[in-house]
């Protein structure tokens, strides 16, 4: 099982590579106040997949605290009782 799930990560991997060799082409992005960025597609598309990485692990991390104290709130409750 766990040599299936590296051939599976290592054919993303080169999946994904191979996307960022096809798409060097640059690629313009206009922001506010006339700021721009030109850069190669697969580097603005990488950067905003980790973006969005980010701010998904920032989002799943309240949960996961909150949840934490429920937990250890509850374990002193059972020792207690």
């Amino acid at each position: 099982m766990r040599y299936l799930i590296w051939i599976a990560r290592l054919s993303l991997f080169l999946l994904l590579f191979g996307f960022a060799l096809k798409n060097t082409g640059h690629a313009v992005l206009h922001y506010y106040l006339g700021y721009e960025w030109n850069a190669p597609l697969a580097l603005i598309l990488l950067a905003f997949f980790t973006i969005g990485v980010g701010v998904g692990l920032m989002a799943s991390f309240a949960t996961i605290f909150r949840q934490r104290r429920e937990i250890a709130q509850l374990r002193k409750e059972k020792s207690g009782k």
